[in-house]
């Protein structure tokens, strides 16, 4: 794929504003308090899929990344785990007796790091949940990987649970960045991990990279995707900014001013990654993703079938997903809900409720309009008119005319099309389709004099 149009710097620096970053629409900001478990509920059961997607939230890590920004608990202690998972079987078999019966396509272990459990901890969380939901025979089943603090017989374990996609956080090859965030590590041990993990059976391996990290250079940074591309051969790599917070995570303030890039050599690094992947054969995934071509999210793109939904962008668009665990977000039909973000609050509302449930919000029939039209332009950068007339029963013209007018500099600046029966955004507009998707935000105004999204480039 050709990039070098990505990266017009004068159109990169009029719309480089914060912004959201879409995982779900409305964003968790719109999440209120003043939601009950009961709709949820009431949500599982009027669903019209009967496919499901699991996320479980693991919070703990063996050490402190200095960059990381998570909901985690830093710890040595194994054992808290067990407690951990006590809680969490309880939220388990409370959410079986709505969703047991449907078909489990997608389970993911994300956190925190769901490899700081032990092979017999991870053996019963994965019994108890075949237990109690039923498990398609195809199911994907990933989780995510800290390579510090294992052996390679966690890809063997692994493999004998029913695991079969592998996410490492890798983040930076080079021995002074890691050092500037906590996070020493072995690329030869990350190597070897991928291939005794495809040694014995896993599919798919992704690779997380970040790019503005402190001491990154051109040069460190080219050698940190030399090794992903030619060492690590991974099959999906994501691509992260670095949004150093230090008022906003206590971590950060580890890592000093001075170390950090400046914007124009952040830029420089994020263009030189998405040119080089595209020129080793990764196809650009939405707008922070890379994948073969021969993957399943660059087939769902091609076909325009790829969707987005709070673990970023995904092929299981058409499944419910049910969040479990400390913070876990659910999506759930016409819904959205969250659990409580401490670990204090997760065990007391547990033992007193048997659920976690702290906010969350049911769409309105115009949150589920703009939830259709923002996901399709950020996963397919094209948008059917048509198709939304025809599901919803509206005028698009009329239902959207401010949004339309709100297209104007976009059109003018030659990044979209706008036609009676469709939107088509260039690819010249890839890295700015999060500013596009802004133009048809109904709660974004309230938002626009607060810091609370991420830059957009």
């Amino acid at each position: 794929m050709k990039t070098v149009n990505f990266f017009e710097q004068k159109l990169l620096n009029k719309y480089d504003t914060s912004g959201p970053r879409y995982t779900s629409y409305p964003t968790a900001l719109e999440f209120s308090d003043n939601f009950s478990n009961d709709e949820l509920i009431r949500a599982g059961q009027s669903s019209s899929t009967k496919e499901l997607s699991l996320y479980l939230h693991i919070p703990f890590c063996h050490s402190l990344c200095y960059y990381c920004g998570c909901n985690k608990i830093v710890t040595r202690h194994t054992a808290k785990a067990d407690i951990y998972l006590d809680n969490l079987e309880k939220e388990i078999l409370s959410r079986a007796q709505t969703f047991g019966t449907r078909s489990i396509r997608q389970l993911h272990l994300g956190g925190g790091t769901p490899s700081f459990l032990s092979h017999a901890q991870l053996s019963r969380l994965i019994a108890n949940l075949r237990n109690n939901f039923s498990f398609a025979k195809d199911i994907e089943m990933s989780i995510e990987v800290d390579p510090r603090e294992i052996e390679l017989e966690l890809a063997d374990h692994l493999a004998s649970i029913g695991f079969n996609r592998l996410s490492i956080g890798v983040q930076d090859t080079n021995q002074k960045v890691q050092k500037a965030i906590n996070r020493p590590q072995s690329t030869e041990f990350i190597q070897s991990l991928i291939k005794r993990a495809k040694l014995v059976g896993f599919t798919s391996v992704n690779i997380d990279l970040i790019y503005g990290l402190p001491h990154q250079t051109k040069e460190t940074f080219s050698q940190t995707l030399d090794d992903v591309i030619n060492k690590l051969n991974a099959d999906r790599i994501s691509l992260f900014s670095y949004a150093h917070m230090p008022k906003v995570f206590a971590a950060q303030r580890k890592i000093r001013d001075e170390w950090m890039p400046s914007t124009d050599d952040k830029f420089a690094l994020m263009k030189l990654a998405i040119e080089t992947l595209s020129a080793n054969g990764y196809e650009f995934i939405g707008m922070d993703h890379f994948a073969k071509p021969t993957d399943e999210l660059a087939k769902a793109q091609q076909n325009a079938e790829l969707h987005r939904n709070f673990q970023g962008y995904t092929t299981k668009g058409d499944c419910d997903l049910l969040g479990l665990g400390v913070s876990a977000i659910s999506s759930v039909d016409d819904v959205y809900s969250q659990n409580v973000k401490t670990l204090k609050d997760y065990y007391q509302q547990i033992d007193n409720q048997g659920h976690a449930v702290v906010k969350g919000r049911r769409l309105s029939q115009d949150d589920k309009i703009r939830r259709l039209v923002i996901n399709q332009l950020m996963c397919n950068l094209y948008l059917d008119k048509k198709s939304v007339e025809q599901e919803f029963k509206i005028n698009f013209e009329q239902y959207f005319a401010d949004d339309i007018r709100s297209l104007s500099p976009f059109i003018n600046d030659g990044l979209l099309k706008n036609t009676a029966e469709n939107i088509n955004v260039s690819p010249r507009a890839r890295l700015l389709i999060r500013n596009i998707c802004m133009s048809f935000d109904a709660y974004l105004k309230n938002h626009l004099n607060q810091q609370r999204f991420s830059r957009v480039i």
